[in-house]
């Protein structure tokens, strides 16, 4: 029995010490995205004598995504494993460009936050929350809008010319879960109803039930 207690202070010890250093123990870490062989829940680090400013840097959402899709939309999500100075720091990037009528149909992100600034255009932003709430706002250049971790939220092109958003995100690896890839992906049919009721909103169906298909 004494032994028991002992076992159980020393636990209780080293959980501690591995909570006092649960964060970073040094400067940076940009992540070594080579192969790997021992898996980990992020990326390891590079060795620091071969860290270089590039490594701080990323280009990919400099160009407009494509979206010449039914959606009009396109978004692109920038995480650790594609720019190495994001990794340990629970961050990574989006870019959501829409055309005029374009949008993006209600999604989650299990482990993110995002904050959504507008970079042009006007869009209808909006999240629904557990008691299927809807909190929705229309956002002009400049405005920004936070979407709370895990909800469902969608985005629609409000204006006449095209809009761009860039977002954060509050986790190297948010993840996606999309309600039209997710539910109705074998049934167009579904999709052109789901599109239908979330540009409903725009039109100022504030109270709109955003999967009532009746």
């Amino acid at each position: 029995m004494n032994s028991f207690f002992l076992f159980c202070m020393i636990l209780c010890a080293c959980t501690k010490i591995c909570l006092v250093y649960c964060d970073n123990l040094q400067d940076t870490c940009p992540a070594a995205t080579g192969k790997q062989s021992i898996f980990i829940n992020g990326l390891p680090c590079k060795n620091p004598a071969t860290v270089t400013p590039s490594d701080f840097k990323s280009t990919k959402l400099s160009s407009r995504g494509d979206t010449d899709n039914f959606f009009r939309s396109s978004t692109t999500i920038v995480t650790a494993a594609d720019f190495p100075g994001l990794n340990t720091l629970g961050l990574s990037i989006a870019r959501t460009d829409l055309d005029v009528d374009g949008l993006v149909l209600p999604q989650s992100h299990p482990r993110a936050s995002e904050l959504f600034f507008v970079s042009a255009g006007v869009v209808i932003a909006g999240f629904v929350d557990s008691k299927n709430q809807l909190f929705q706002k229309i956002l002009k250049e400049g405005d920004v809008f936070v979407l709370p971790r895990g909800l469902l939220h969608f985005c629609v092109n409000a204006g006449n010319e095209a809009a761009t958003i860039f977002s954060v995100l509050s986790s190297q690896n948010p993840g996606e879960v999309s309600v039209a890839g997710a539910m109705f992906e074998s049934d167009p049919d579904m999709i052109n109803k789901l599109v239908s009721k979330t540009k409903s909103l725009v039109n100022g169906l504030e109270n709109a039930t955003l999967f009532g298909f009746n």
